[in-house]
């Protein structure tokens, strides 16, 4: 049955790497896989589980899932609100010239992306980033270019800070690393960034034309901009403060945002604007995470601990930040750090970044890439897949610089 389990997930994954030939969302596919899967795994459970345990285990994934599909769908609407009502069009006349020229621009995408990520979690970022290259009306090839700057660079960008990325955060707790050695990865993971700009640059010579229009916004959608930037801030404190989980502090300020706008705007029908987020992107994310769910169930996490006993620690970090595009790096950490691995802190530092940034690597590998690939019609796996060398020459240059950075910290 395990047998058969792992070759129903592989189908997962590969049907999203074959929509463009089967013609079939890559949503519908990946849930079917993936729920099909787990009502196998109950029926006939590898190793004869108990009906018991395969419910704890169950319900654990369902609540990871849950966790981040509320997230994702308040994250969601508070952009569908703003982008709506013209106040992403209002930033992008405000912050950008008239005319940009396209090498310009990708540097200034890269740089908003990683300061914005670092802020704000990976998925708002992406959101936001999407949005506002979208209203820029760019051709598809040279959109994809820009896209996939956003997802390495979103990744990149929390890489550092202990709210900015879970794993990072699980290393932090395990007492491996401390927190002004984590504030100086921001240095090696912009320069990955940057990087992987001036590739993406290559071919790059003409020039954006942003035609700029005069936005009216009312006072109320001003006041909704800054809740959703206040929203944004308080989740970072709250969760630092108190622990409270993101997906609490945004749903919140979700309801913040549906009282606001009834006592100021009673005619407006907010609730509009959550039938209005794309539930397509919603189920391909719900069938990823049940697929690599079971990948976590079948044990396949636990053969990673074992690269450390056949090679150098260095050699098996960076083995671990590739794998991490396929294995959600949260379980992936957490068989790391409970394997009892003896590492130093230079090595320490390349395993924080090699699994925060290495899921860039596939558009499967992260939430930024799944949210990425829904909402960009060009972007698919392949299509993402053509820029791999550059994305692994950025990571590679980022995890060298890490190593650098480590070896300046313990002299």
């Amino acid at each position: 049955m395990s047998t058969v389990l792992l070759i129903l997930v592989a189908l997962g994954f590969l049907s999203i790497v074959v929509e463009d030939m089967v013609h079939i969302d890559k949503a519908k596919t990946t849930l079917f896989f993936g729920s099909l899967a787990w009502l196998l795994y109950f029926i006939a459970p590898p190793a004869h589980l108990s009906h018991h345990v395969l419910m704890e285990r169950l319900d654990e994934n369902l609540l990871d899932i849950a966790t981040l599909w509320l997230f994702l769908m308040a994250a969601m609407t508070f952009v569908a609100y703003l982008s709506g009502k013209g106040i992403i069009d209002s930033i992008v006349n405000r912050l950008l010239p008239t005319r940009i020229s396209e090498r310009k621009l990708m540097l200034l995408t890269g740089l908003f992306a990683f300061l914005f990520s670092s802020l704000a979690d990976n998925i708002t970022a992406t959101l936001v980033c999407i949005a506002v290259l979208m209203n820029l009306k760019l051709p598809a090839e040279k959109l994809l270019r820009y896209v996939v700057l956003v997802v390495f660079s979103v990744n990149a960008g929390g890489t550092a800070l202990i709210t900015g990325d879970v794993t990072t955060l699980m290393i932090f707790l395990a007492d491996k690393v401390e927190i002004p050695d984590l504030l100086l990865l921001s240095l090696p993971a912009a320069g990955a960034v940057a990087v992987l700009a001036g590739m993406l640059s290559l071919g790059l010579s003409g020039e954006v034309v942003i035609k700029k229009q005069e936005t009216v916004i009312d006072r109320g959608d001003k006041v909704i901009a800054v809740l959703f930037f206040a929203t944004i801030v308080g989740t970072i404190g709250a969760n630092v403060a108190f622990g409270i989980p993101p997906v609490l502090c945004f749903l919140f300020g979700l309801s913040l945002m549906f009282l606001v706008v009834q006592f100021l705007n009673k005619d407006e029908p907010v609730l509009e604007y959550i039938r209005k987020i794309e539930f397509d992107t919603l189920l391909f994310f719900l069938g990823v995470l049940l697929l690599v769910g079971m990948l976590k169930e079948l044990g396949m996490l636990a053969y990673f601990p074992a690269l450390y006993d056949v090679m150098p620690p260095v050699a098996a970090n960076f083995l671990v930040g590739i794998a991490s595009a396929l294995f959600d790096n949260v379980p992936l950490t957490a068989a790391l750090l409970n394997s009892g691995i003896d590492m130093t802190l230079p090595e320490w530092l390349s395993l924080t970044y090699s699994v925060g940034v290495g899921g860039s690597l596939l558009i499967i590998g992260s939430a930024a890439g799944v949210i990425a690939m829904s909402k960009v019609e060009a972007l698919t796996f392949v299509s993402y897949l053509r820029y791999f060398f550059y994305l692994l020459v950025a990571y590679s240059v980022g995890f060298v610089a890490v190593l650098g950075l480590g070896q300046l910290l313990v002299m």
